[in-house]
Parts: structure tokens; sequence; C-alpha cells
């Protein structure tokens, strides 16, 4: 099977082609640039490199959240239209999940990413052969972690663009270990291997029912909902 691999959820942007568990390409830009101005080209050259088409894919996985609601978005609309022709099977897989997947070992992987004001988005997963998740995908306050980590069995890391506040906050704690900033971002072909593991739980959708999972509303909608019950008072 030929998977082919996407994330854009946040600073940074990755795709990837895999064919039968085997990385065939992948590509990965921290330039500072929108997903706008480079993920059309990092996909161009992705087939152009391995000499397939977009009718070669059998199977499109794709960061769906939490992440950067304008970074979700152009991601799951270049997938979606991507696949339309073919109707290939489409994973919309949890950004948080992508990130443990790029990890191999013993321990657990705590997969955080910046939420601002304080918080973040968070999971943590065992990781086994399975990748086993132990927690749901949530938005907390960083002060929120600690009982999971107090309680946790095994050593900690943590990666994701939160994964500084998080190691900053709970260092001191017994198993948490240090992860290279080189290695806390999310790599396409993570997202290949968490869409594999989906497509055999039978999680895949068509291409038009592909849709972001924020996890919490936006700014302006908050602001919105403020602005409401200001004026019910």
């Amino acid at each position: 099977m030929i998977t082919f691999g996407m994330d854009t959820a946040g600073r940074t942007v990755s795709v990837a082609l895999m064919r039968d568990g085997q990385l065939l390409y992948e590509s990965y830009l921290d330039a500072g640039l929108t997903h706008s101005e480079t993920l059309m080209g990092l996909v161009d050259g992705a087939f152009r490199a391995t000499g397939l088409t977009t009718a070669d894919v059998q199977l499109w996985g794709v960061c769906s959240g939490p992440g950067s609601f304008t970074g979700l978005r152009i991601g799951l609309a270049a997938v979606k239209g991507l696949a339309f022709c073919s109707g290939a099977a489409c994973a919309p897989v949890s950004t948080l999940e992508a990130l443990a997947h790029g990890f191999v070992g013993e321990g657990t992987v705590v997969a955080a990413l910046d939420a601002r004001r304080g918080e973040v988005y968070w999971a943590a997963f065992d990781l086994g052969p399975e990748h086993q998740r132990l927690t749901p995908d949530a938005a907390a306050p960083v002060d929120r972690l600690e009982d999971f980590l107090k309680n946790c069995k095994k050593p900690v890391f943590f990666v994701g663009d939160g994964a500084g506040l998080c190691y900053n906050k709970y260092d001191s704690l017994s198993g948490v270990l240090p992860c290279p900033p080189a290695l806390q971002r999310c790599r396409a072909s993570a997202v290949c291997l968490a869409a594999e593991k989906m497509n055999q739980n039978g999680l895949c959708v068509p291409p038009a029912q592909l849709l972001p999972s924020y996890h919490r509303l936006s700014q302006a909608e908050r602001e919105r909902q403020a602005r409401i019950k200001g004026e019910s008072k």
C-alpha cells in the first residue's frame, strides 16, 4: 500500500510517501514561510522524486488537529483536493498521535502543543509497539498534567512545540527526561504510520468527510461568546 502523509498543524510543514511500511520520500521545512507558500511545492517534489502520482496513493494521512486553525484547514483542503479524483481513503490523524509515532523505545511520550495562555493541547502514549494511547487529546493548563506525571510508572519525555513549557514546569520530577528540540517537531512519516494504524482499525473516511478537530473555540468565537454573555446580564 502506498501512503501519503502530510503535516501542516504548526509552524513546520512536512510531507512523506511510504510503500508497505518503507519510507520512500520525506521533506520537512521550517523556514518561517506560510504553508500556502510552501506546501504544494513539497507535494510536487515528493511525486517527482519517487515517480509516483496521486492516482497511486491508496491512503492519505493528514493532521486534523489540534494545531493552528489556519494550518489545519490548509492541510485538510489540500488532501481533499488531491484525493478527490481517486476517492482514496483518508485518515484524519490526531496531531498529538502523529508526534508520538515519531518515536520508538521504552517509556512514555507526552505530546504537547502550545495553546497559549499557559495551556497546552496534550495526550500521553506508551512507547510500546502499538503506541498505546494513555489519555485522550485535551486542552488544559500546564499545571493539570501533574497528577498524570506523578503516577506515571515509566520515564517520560515531552515532544511538540509545547514541550519546553512542560519540561520547564516538571523537569524536577523523577523520571522526566529532556528531548532535543530538533526531535520535538512532527514528521510526515509519523503521520503515515498513524494513518496506517487508523486504516487497520477502520477509522478512515472518504475525502469529503475530512474535518478538523480544533479541541476548543477560536479566539474570535471565545470573544463573541463573552460579549454575548456580557450583553445578557
